[in-house]
């Protein structure tokens, strides 16, 4: 194979990535560089972008002493895919990123999405992603909600729930609590706070992303941050109060956001992954009137030159573990451990 003289890319040396970015047809808002920078500034990742005639291939570098010097497109991301790539052009260019790995010392490559790319290597992990589309007017966007999903926004509304927009970092102080408590439930660690102050830095103060919050009676009781980048959005991350869950205010706050979205230029909102093994959030995002796909990941081990096949590790001992650990010490875990986890 005639290898290809490969010079890694790092979007955050380019001021005007973004503009000729968003007219590939293929992009997504973690293609661009407000996101790549939240991961460089929280955990140091080293961004390691390749580019080959038309085809641009993300990648991050993760050096961690505890699980070794990797390759991610792209970190805490639920899909990031090569662009402008075809089989034909895509394979050549993976290979040469393989040679160029192995002089780096990486352990794995891992791609989130772009199987298609790589012929017949198998998907390391497979998940459900669902789109929607926010071109229609808002009557029509209502109405295209299952019924269910119409009567528990009709619900929020009656008990008294209420729903702010923001890109404040009183916003995001606030959404953290619930994301805390949250992810205590679902027996994980938080992210570190400065991951979301980054966010907030570096996305949201940059009119690339917002928070939208439910409250009752004053009380925060639900919550979510959408990113966007020229007319596409992405919902990353959501949280509640379950004790309030009865209210459903997730509901109310997908509902808003999809208004907003749409009256400020976004024509798709991507509901992010879901676990296959999820099927209560797989429903709930159907629900809402959702396209479903798959979103396949593909990893190759360098060391054993070749794809290799995962367990979703989304269940395990870890879970039990983190849901009995007080909060602080659930915060202080996920500061040590995602830089590592990635």
């Amino acid at each position: 194979m005639k290898p290809i003289d490969l010079q890694p890319v790092n979007p955050l040396e380019h001021p005007d990535w973004d503009a000729p970015l968003t007219r590939r047809p293929d992009f997504s808002f973690f293609h661009g560089a407000a996101w790549t920078n939240v991961l460089a500034v929280t955990y140091g990742f080293t961004p390691v972008w390749f580019a080959a005639d038309n085809s641009l291939l993300p990648l991050m570098e993760v050096d961690s002493w505890l699980t070794g010097r990797r390759a991610i497109a792209l970190p805490f991301t639920d899909e990031c895919a090569p662009l402008g790539a075809t089989e034909k052009d895509f394979q050549p260019l993976f290979q040469n990123v393989v040679e160029f790995g192995k002089a780096r010392g990486w352990k794995s490559i891992e791609l989130r999405g772009g199987r298609k790319f790589l012929g017949e290597a198998p998907a390391s992990l497979s998940f459900y992603g669902h789109r929607l589309n926010l071109v229609a007017d808002e009557q029509r966007l209502f109405e295209n909600m299952d019924g269910s999903a119409r009567q528990a926004v009709r619900k929020a509304e009656k008990d008294g729930v209420t729903v702010a927009v923001s890109q404040s970092e009183a916003a995001v102080r606030d959404f953290y609590v619930l994301q805390c408590q949250t992810r205590k439930r679902h027996g994980l660690p938080p992210q570190p706070f400065g991951f979301f102050l980054n966010i907030w830095r570096h996305i949201l103060s940059l009119n690339q992303g917002i928070v939208v919050l439910a409250s009752q009676r004053g009380e925060k009781i639900g919550g979510a941050v959408y990113f966007f980048l020229g007319g596409r959005a992405i919902y990353k991350y959501g949280a509640s109060d379950f004790r309030r869950q009865h209210l459903r205010p997730n509901n109310l706050v997908m509902w808003t956001a999809m208004k907003w979205l749409a009256r400020n230029g976004a024509t798709t909102l991507h509901l992010g992954k879901t676990s296959l093994a999820n099927e209560g959030l797989r429903k709930f995002k159907l629900n809402l009137g959702a396209v479903e796909e798959r979103i396949e990941y593909v990893k190759y081990d360098l060391p054993a030159n070749r794809f290799v096949v995962e367990d979703d590790a989304i269940a395990g001992w870890h879970n039990r573990a983190f849901r009995g650990m007080p909060v602080f010490l659930s915060r202080l875990a996920g500061e040590l451990l995602y830089k590592h986890w990635a």
